[in-house]
């Protein structure tokens, strides 16, 4: 398993993102464990920093009217607990990718490589009315050079 990354936005390896995430008493419920809902702020966390390290704002994208990325679909599933202080490792990887919308696989590993939780998306991206719409093609291209091969 690869060491935690040192920088706070994570790195690019090849076809992975890796972002490292601490748990904290916020992310706890009352039996110690981290509640569920918190590893999908963990994954939302991951895949922005993954999409800024790719070269896309979707800040500018959002504010200029062009559109914004939305979650279309998602399907989890919690195999262990974290708990309070525990390290976390998220990695990302594009599994398909669409002229509007992308699908990517992410995983929860704990510090020590057990894998805590695993998750599919599909985001897409929206119109400001929520309508589906073809994404910037500078987007496509940077999701291209680090998809899956032959998802592209």
């Amino acid at each position: 398993m690869t060491s935690f990354p040192p920088f706070p936005e994570g790195l690019i390896d090849g076809q992975v993102h890796r972002f490292a995430v601490r748990a904290y008493f916020e992310d706890t419920d009352l039996s110690g464990a981290v509640y569920h809902a918190n590893y999908l702020r963990w994954f939302e966390r991951a895949r922005s920093d993954f999409v800024r390290l790719l070269g896309i704002d979707q800040r500018a994208a959002n504010e200029s009217g062009a559109g914004a990325f939305a979650v279309a679909d998602l399907s989890i599933r919690y195999r262990a607990p974290a708990r309070l202080d525990d390290g976390v490792l998220i990695e990302t990887i594009v599994t398909d990718l669409r002229a509007a919308s992308c699908r990517m696989q992410q995983k929860a590993y704990h510090e020590d490589g057990r894998l805590l939780s695993d998750a599919t998306f599909r985001v897409g991206f929206v119109a400001p009315d929520g309508r589906p719409r073809r994404m910037p093609d500078g987007w496509r291209a940077a999701f291209a050079k680090i998809a899956l091969e032959g998802n592209a």
